[in-house]
């Protein structure tokens, strides 16, 4: 229960990270459109960064997975499948001689993903701070907090 708020700036750096990652790809794609920007180095800047974004994100639903938020996962599973049937299919990486024929599609893909890494950033720092709260009042309630178990005094009401 200390540790709660602790992982929950942890997890708010990720989805940082995973805003800042897609951002800069749809700033490469955006930049190829308006002529600022050739195709290869818009290929060489992306591809160097979407595995990485790939990765992240799995640890991302990994982790809360792992610790036990059940509802948090079950919503960052549709991306992480959308990115795992991508990569598994090879189809992540970007072509240079395709590129224009994919420059709406993939720019579209971006900005859902950036609106929903948005969205979840707020949520995850809505329980950061929740989760800070409720740490600061039991602790301030409670002189022995390690022992209070919170399950065990609901079971009682």
């Amino acid at each position: 229960m200390v540790w709660e708020p602790l992982l929950w700036i942890i997890f708010a750096m990720m989805s940082l990270a995973l805003i800042g990652l897609n951002f800069y790809q749809f700033l490469g794609f955006s930049d190829l459109e308006a002529d600022y920007l050739n195709p290869y180095e818009l290929s060489t800047r992306v591809n160097a960064v979407i595995v990485l974004e790939y990765l992240l994100h799995g640890a991302f639903s990994i982790m809360f997975l792992v610790t036990g938020h059940w509802i948090v996962f079950l919503l960052s599973l549709p991306p992480a499948y959308y990115n795992l049937k991508k990569y598994l299919s090879r189809q992540h990486l970007i072509d240079v001689t395709e590129v224009f024929r994919v420059l709406n599609a993939e720019k579209k893909v971006r900005i859902m993903k950036l609106g929903f890494y948005i969205v979840f950033f707020g949520l995850i720092i809505t329980r950061t701070i929740a989760a800070g709260a409720f740490s600061a009042v039991f602790s301030a309630v409670y002189s022995n907090y390690e022992e209070f178990d919170f399950r065990s005094s609901i079971h009682e009401f």
